[in-house]
């Protein structure tokens, strides 16, 4: 990536700012991710229970990629059962079309 094609991105995490050098075409997703870890952030600083810019950054962290195993494993098994199904649905047309073959066959 070329200094032409980025660009200089403020965000701001627990009203703190940060700059970041981003492709100019990401932008909008640098962004939306930055509302999405402040907002975790804000919540984690909520509970009272975590002290520390740093330390609430790593349980958003964490948080975030938790729920991203999450999903990927909730597509996965998703993906699977599709497969399943439709392997189903292949064995039953070719069941139908040999029983067809047969019947034909048959004087």
């Amino acid at each position: 990536m070329s200094h032409a094609d980025s660009q200089t991105v403020s965000i701001s995490l627990l009203d703190k700012e940060f700059s970041f050098n981003c492709p100019a075409d990401a932008e909008a997703e640098l962004l939306a991710s930055a509302d999405l870890l402040n907002e975790k952030m804000r919540d984690i600083r909520k509970s009272g229970k975590v002290l520390g810019l740093e330390r609430i950054a790593v349980m958003a962290a964490l948080n975030l990629a938790h729920e991203l195993l999450q999903s990927r494993q909730e597509v996965n098994s998703n993906v699977e059962q599709r497969i399943r199904h439709l392997g189903n649905k292949i064995d039953a047309a070719l069941q139908n079309s040999s029983n067809a073959l047969n019947t034909d066959e048959t004087p």
